[in-house]
């Protein structure tokens, strides 16, 4: 039942309907749907074509949460079964009912941290694990036309493959939750936010944006994902653990200073970072491998010379949510440097285009920093068959990525979860990850990497802006430039004719609906 809550006392980050706007939502990312923009054409405002009126049965991905035509048996993006059982072998059964008794919630999760932790006592491990099944509270509860992405099947998905492979419970040691305080969030969010987003426990049902979901206990959830990750930042650094992995939600890094977005209520990567400076860590570096940008990180550290914010991500010139982290964005007030954007101008890079910008970007700068500490936002969106994501980056690859970043700040590594929505992906690529972190083989080092023209244009776009403040990538653009010169021009080249090709005259861009849809469809030739 939805609380009564007198309108005009809520903050104007939350409400309880709202009408979805028509840009950057997860809907759009899946739908995918273009309409005219009738404003401009009073004259045939009137005017459509005959159509038929036909229903379409559709089924959604149990594993990505994708719509696929009923005759269809396999999902057309990450080939799951329509029938698939994945989410019925679940790790954890669910607490997340309307009827939830969170005393009882609470209980058996201090019971099963109990267990947790006489196994991990018996292994002597030195890889934490930060899970707390409180967690899988945070839900969307208003029914809509398709199921939202950030699920608590994630976080299922992922515990059942680590007790799959025998690693946790096991052989990492359990950290337990503890709720953040408000004098930790107020170093990263304002208190404004803080109490916007403690509002909510008093809601069924309310959204920050229109894919930014809370219910009564998102709130909760919020604070005991923080509180693991700052927990965890401060048992690595103080020499308790080796690394470890926070298996969090909701996720964080698009939420800034004043904002919850983008699914993420508060930043756990930034609460870790300030934790880790609290138990004496000078300087912190994040990696955000995401495949969308970290665009709240990188206004809460943008004018902040001590941790250093290094973020791969799809972008598109912009056009790819949240339509931040350019290349060209450098951080500011003294601070410029210490904030690095490797921009992807399209969708499918893969293992490659990462392995070649972590050689030739990520390590050159992140060496010279010399980070006392390492955190990792690691979204798995970018991994082979995510919906959101379309990137093509395998568990090898991350951990590949995993083991370079291990041999930064004296091992001192914390990976966050942050998002990831194809159940098979996240799951092998975040236990391929806590494998490195176990110290398990992760394979050779490819010497040879080629990557792709489009992963090539930016590794060489973003080391001509950043060699202004890390000189030493001056002579890796220059071995660049003398090793891939041919093969970069050839994809310029490429690149200007397909534009020269699809670039439409003013009359197209001016015309109207009617003149646009005879000549699609054949019934209007021009000469």
């Amino acid at each position: 039942m939805t609380a009564n809550i007198n309108e005009d006392t809520q903050p104007d980050g939350v409400s309880k309907k709202v009408r979805l706007p028509k840009e950057l939502t997860f809907q759009d990312m899946y739908n995918n749907q273009d309409a005219f923009d009738d404003d401009d054409d009073e004259d045939d405002s009137d005017w459509e074509p005959v159509q038929k009126h036909i229903e379409i049965l559709k089924w959604f991905c149990t594993n990505c949460t994708m719509v696929n035509l009923d005759d269809v048996v396999h999902c057309d993006i990450c080939g799951e079964h329509k029938e698939s059982g994945i989410v019925r072998h679940g790790f954890y059964a669910s607490p997340c009912s309307p009827e939830v008794d969170l005393i009882q919630v609470e209980s058996e999760a201090r019971g099963r941290e109990k267990d947790l932790h006489s196994e991990a006592s018996a292994s002597n491990c030195s890889t934490a694990v930060g899970f707390d099944e409180r967690m899988l509270l945070h839900s969307e509860v208003e029914m809509k036309s398709h199921p939202h992405p950030e699920r608590p099947d994630r976080l299922r998905a992922i515990a059942a493959s680590l007790a799959a492979a025998g690693i946790f419970p096991g052989k990492c040691c359990p950290i337990p939750a503890r709720e953040i305080t408000h004098e930790e969030l107020q170093m990263v969010h304002s208190l404004e936010h803080i109490e916007t987003v403690e509002l909510t426990s008093q809601i069924f049902s309310s959204y920050f944006t229109p894919d930014t979901y809370a219910n009564e206990h998102s709130a909760y959830a919020a604070r005991l994902a923080a509180g693991l990750c700052a927990d965890l930042a401060s048992a690595i650094f103080s020499g308790c653990m080796r690394n470890g992995f926070a298996l969090v939600r909701p996720p964080g890094h698009h939420a800034g200073v004043t904002q919850a977005m983008g699914f993420c209520l508060h930043n756990n990567a930034a609460v870790a970072a300030f934790a880790a400076q609290v138990a004496g860590a000078k300087k912190v570096l994040i990696v955000d491998w995401d495949v969308h940008h970290g665009n709240g990180t990188q206004e809460i550290f943008d004018q902040n010379k001590s941790v250093l914010y290094i973020s791969l991500h799809r972008h598109e010139g912009g056009k790819f949510y949240p339509g931040t982290g350019a290349a060209f964005e450098v951080g500011s007030k003294g601070a410029e440097g210490y904030c690095v954007n490797i921009p992807w101008s399209r969708g499918g890079v893969g293992d490659n285009d990462y392995i070649f910008a972590f050689q030739h970007v990520v390590l050159p700068i992140a060496s010279k920093f010399a980070p006392d500490f390492t955190i990792i936002s690691a979204g798995f969106d970018a991994a082979r068959g995510d919906p959101l994501g379309s990137c093509d980056v395998t568990p090898a690859g991350y951990a590949q990525m995993t083991h370079m970043l291990g041999t930064l700040s004296n091992g001192k590594l914390l990976v966050i979860l942050e998002g990831g929505y194809n159940l098979r992906s996240i799951s092998s690529s975040a236990t391929a990850v806590i494998k490195v972190l176990l110290g398990e083989s992760y394979g050779c080092e490819p010497e040879n990497i080629v990557p792709s023209k489009a992963g090539l244009h930016t590794v060489l776009e973003v080391l001509k802006i950043q060699m202004k403040y890390w000189p030493t990538l001056s002579s890796s653009l220059e071995k660049l430039q003398s090793q891939w010169g041919m093969y970069s021009m050839e994809n310029k080249k490429k690149q200007l004719k397909k534009r020269r090709l699809f670039e439409p005259p003013l009359w197209w861009r001016w015309g109207r609906k009617q003149l646009l849809y005879h000549i699609l469809t054949g019934h209007f030739h021009l000469k």
